[in-house]
């Protein structure tokens, strides 16, 4: 499986430079290769090939007196740029076609010189990591690398960012094979089989499980925000284009890395706890999206659901574990766990009341709903059809009744 190793960098003021400049001059091209593909849709046109506009707006631009400064950056920073316009384009029109999955992408956008994040890649040829631990990228030099875990093959890819508050990152891309590298996790196992993991995810509480156990929503924004809304305040009355509203962009950018930092930072320990605790675990498939436009888009966005089972997902992959979705339809909240009774269920009721007997917490009942519907999708992991198939209406069925001729 294919992995993502991310290490801070610390360039020299020189070395900011010419990233800078790397930044930039991929930014050109990149801009160059979707104009020149949108005026041949508007002319009518077949798109011309990536290899004849990469020869068309580097190789011959580097000719003319208004893209010589090209020359200044490695080659490998400006073809990569070209490939990733033409595999952009690429995969809008699978997208368009229907042969791609998820949601529909949009066409490729110019990029611009005021975005926040700023990036460029680089393949095999284009870096190296030397004996003594520092980075050598091409054209630019040798920079220093904060190694906080040693990667575990070769990479075959690196990508340089500088985000939001002027920090830098190298994202190494580094092919693997769980099986081979032996990172699968033993079992976990009790004496009634596997243990398993119902979740029931809401916004108060950010999960609760079969058991009754409850994780806590961290609220990282929301305890940021006091300091966000300062920091904004103090960012609006500063004059365009002065030092100080710079310092006041500045304070705001790392106070969001900050909450970011935080957020993805508990997500990581949440999930690998529960990897390494769980054989199989068993979560709703939510429609995040969709929430995201209601009344409690802001509470969605912050709990990071999305964020939260994907990690999951790569890690369950990763260490030999299992992960199961139901389906988003399936009334977990309004089912009884013990008798299967079906009843309307307001938001603000929070205990969950069967008329035989049955009183218990709305989240905890569906979580055991979450566990049982998740054992049958896994026990039918194969594919086959897991709802019984709807029965065939008979003569008598379908017929009118007499009585009512």
């Amino acid at each position: 499986m294919r992995l993502r190793y991310r290490y801070r960098l610390y360039p020299t003021p020189g070395q900011c430079v010419a990233l800078a400049r790397a930044f930039g001059y991929a930014r050109v091209v990149f801009n160059d290769f979707v104009a020149a593909r949108d005026q041949a849709h508007r002319a009518g046109e077949k798109p011309p090939s990536g290899g004849a506009l990469q020869k068309k707006l580097i190789t011959e631009a580097k000719k003319t007196p208004e893209r010589a400064w090209l020359s200044e950056v490695s080659n490998i920073v400006l073809q990569q740029a070209a490939r990733d316009a033409e595999t952009a384009y690429r995969n809008f029109f699978a997208s368009f076609n229907g042969h791609r999955r998820g949601a529909r992408m949009g066409a490729p956008r110019f990029r611009s010189r005021k975005d926040h994040r700023q990036a460029i890649r680089l393949h095999s040829g284009g870096f190296r990591v030397r004996d003594n631990g520092r980075l050598n990228l091409a054209r630019i030099g040798d920079v220093r690398v904060a190694w906080s875990r040693d990667l575990p093959s070769a990479a075959t890819s690196v990508t340089v960012i500088k985000t939001a508050d002027s920090r830098y990152f190298a994202s190494f891309v580094v092919e693997t094979d769980p099986d081979n590298h032996g990172e699968h996790l033993p079992a976990v196992v009790d004496k009634h089989g596997d243990v398993e993991l119902a979740l029931d995810l809401g916004l108060n509480a950010f999960a609760t499980d079969q058991r009754g156990r409850v994780i806590d929503n961290p609220r990282v924004l929301r305890r940021a925000e006091r300091r966000l809304k300062k920091a904004q305040r103090a960012l609006s009355r500063k004059q365009e284009g002065s030092a100080n509203r710079a310092k006041a962009h500045a304070r705001v950018a790392r106070l969001h890395a900050k909450v970011t930092d935080t957020r993805a930072d508990w997500l990581h320990k949440v999930t690998t706890r529960m990897i390494r605790e769980s054989q199989a675990i068993y979560l709703e498939d939510l429609s995040v999206k969709g929430l995201a436009r209601s009344r409690l888009a802001r509470s969605v966005h912050e709990v990071s659901w999305g964020r939260f089972m994907s990690l999951l997902q790569y890690k369950a992959a990763r260490y030999g574990r299992t992960v199961v979705t139901i389906g988003r339809f399936h009334p977990s909240t309004k089912l009884c766990s013990r008798c299967g009774a079906l009843q309307e269920m307001p938001l603000s009721a929070r205990i969950y009341r069967c008329g035989y007997g049955l009183a218990l917490d709305r989240d905890h009942n569906a979580a055991h709903n979450i566990l049982a519907a998740g054992r049958a999708e896994r026990q039918n992991a194969c594919g086959d059809q897991v709802r019984p198939p709807f029965g065939v209406a008979q003569v008598a069925e379908a017929g009118t009744h007499r009585s009512a001729r």
